[in-house]
């Protein structure tokens, strides 16, 4: 296998003519998409080029402390992400209930994963701990905002059938059980998808690196099935948290919908 081929700066100057060529196609097509597209060009280059110092900088000390700090930085953007696109601020603890979900099962998936399956030595290495963290807790976020959302929303237009429900003498949580049901299902539908194609019509970002840096192909692909099966776990068990943890929400102890 041949070593991974380095891009110089001239390297990422053509490919940022891509972005100037999009920019004019839709100023050509009157699409309106030219400040986005600028900004989003922008924001990648930057956000990009400072992960990438930090990461060397992590990689260099080797040490555990800096390796949980920027996963707890990357915990804090995705619990805020997440947050935001729920977007209903009158439910209360919304902030905790995101974040220990996502806490919950992002952690449960690198312990289970490290522990039995990859091992690597030290436990907190950043090779694998980072890229893997991340992949996992952006999956979670937006398997829990999806389902947190649709929730939320599902709730807030069925007050009336809801209220029916509990008149007869259904529990808060039996009352919203199908909507919590299809919240989950939703969250877990883009994860489900990509399983469904993976391989047959897109390649994902972890076998496409490895096989640019000339990693054995079939070594790649087992890495690939192992991510695919962890973003599975992660996204059904932070979509069940999610919707437990808002579903309570929405009911106080004499089991009647406030919210």
């Amino acid at each position: 296998m041949d070593s991974l081929i380095e891009l110089d700066i001239s390297d990422l100057a053509w490919g940022l003519g891509m972005m100037a060529i999009a920019i004019g196609l839709s100023s050509w097509q009157r699409l309106g998409l030219e400040v986005q597209l600028a900004i989003a060009t922008g924001r990648t280059i930057v956000q990009l080029i400072v992960v990438g110092y930090v990461l060397a900088v992590i990689f260099a000390l080797d040490h555990p402390i800096p390796v949980l700090a920027i996963l707890m930085v990357m915990l804090t953007i995705g619990t805020i992400t997440a947050r935001n696109r729920i977007s209903n601020h009158k439910i209360p603890r919304l902030l905790p209930i995101v974040f220990s979900s996502l806490f919950f099962s992002t952690a449960l998936t690198l312990v289970y994963t490290n522990l039995l399956m990859i091992q690597p030595e030290p436990w907190y290495a950043p090779q694998y701990l980072i890229p893997l963290g991340g992949i996992v807790l952006g999956n979670a976020m937006n398997g829990a905002a999806i389902a947190g959302e649709r929730l939320v929303s599902t709730i807030s237009n069925s007050t009336l059938e809801i209220e029916t429900h509990l008149s007869l003498g259904a529990t808060g949580q039996q009352a919203v059980a199908g909507y919590r049901k299809d919240a989950i299902r939703a969250g877990l539908i883009p994860t489900l998808n990509s399983m469904m194609v993976v391989g047959l019509v897109t390649l994902p970002g972890i076998i496409t690196g490895q096989l640019l840096s000339g990693i054995d192909p079939l070594n790649a692909a087992s890495y690939q099935i192992l991510i695919m099966f962890m973003l599975a776990f992660t996204n059904l068990i932070a979509t069940l948290l999610i919707t437990y943890g808002l579903t309570r929400q929405f009911f106080n102890q004499s089991e009647q919908l406030t919210i």
